[in-house]
């Protein structure tokens, strides 16, 4: 296996990113809760459960059935939005909310990823609406996130029109590799959930992130490499990298400096015992 500071091949690759608890602190969804709430997207009911949705969140993760409760209940709730209304005030506040959720240990793969020439992609089951305007702050190739199904007038009609969960996430990943000519061989996927099974098993390396129970179990039973992510830092500083084609390592990736050269160093003497 090669060595990840050299391009695997003249083929390119990719690598795959899971958002919430592998890029972020917590679930990119929950997070604007309170801000959709002071817009007067949300009552106070549904800002409540989203309270208390975030704790069991960070706590215990979330599993198969906790996240198709979590889609039904997102459908039902954003049902009559409008989905311009909804972007910009993401675009508005993202900077805000998500800045100090960020690991430093994943900016820095990023970068890592980058510098070799690999594309970097986030995969999440999260809201476009979301996860797009933070996907340019990081500075990132591709977004796959879900989508929602929007009317004539540009409202949330209550349905899916695609949910990137599960097995979707590694079809779309299939999809994009065809369409982009990637080597997914040559490729590596991180995630924190068994839910994401699918999606690690489609690339030729994955790599498990702050794991849930489940999803411990398997990397240990495969040999698979973890991490542990946990040096939580902003992102301001990476806006002023954003018009580079190629990111630079940022000043939130230089503060977890001592953790990413840990990350990278496991990931290399892996790959030479492989």
């Amino acid at each position: 296996m090669t060595d990840s500071a050299t391009p695997p091949s003249a083929t390119p690759a990719a690598a795959f990113f899971d958002l919430d608890k592998t890029i972020i602190a917590k679930s990119s969804t929950l997070a604007f809760g309170r801000p959709l709430y002071q817009a007067g997207f949300l009552n106070r009911r549904a800002l409540l459960k989203a309270g208390i949705a975030q704790i069991s969140y960070r706590t215990f993760g979330a599993d198969h059935e906790q996240m198709e409760r979590a889609r039904e209940e997102m459908l039902e709730i954003t049902m009559g939005w409008e989905k311009t209304g909804v972007e910009e005030l993401v675009k508005e506040i993202v900077d805000e909310v998500v800045s100090p959720l960020v690991y430093a240990e994943a900016l820095a793969l990023m970068d890592e990823h980058h510098r070799v020439g690999r594309k970097v992609v986030i995969i999440s089951s999260s809201p476009e609406e979301i996860v797009k305007p933070l996907a340019r702050y990081l500075g990132v190739d591709h977004v796959i996130a879900t989508r929602a199904k929007i009317d004539k007038d540009g409202r949330y009609t209550g349905e899916m029109e695609f949910y990137a969960y599960a097995d979707a996430k590694a079809e779309a990943i299939r999809e994009l590799a065809t369409d982009e000519g990637l080597s997914l061989p040559d490729s590596f996927a991180y995630s924190d959930s068994i839910t994401d099974l699918p999606m690690l098993e489609a690339v030729g390396h994955p790599v498990v992130v702050n794991p849930d129970r489940e999803l411990a179990e398997v990397a240990e039973e495969r040999d698979w490499l973890t991490l542990d992510f946990e040096r939580a830092v902003t992102i301001r500083t990476r806006l002023a990298t954003l018009p580079r084609p190629v990111p630079l390592i940022s000043g939130a990736a230089l503060a977890g400096a001592i953790g990413v050269a840990v990350v990278l160093w496991a990931i290399r003497a892996r790959q030479r015992m492989s």
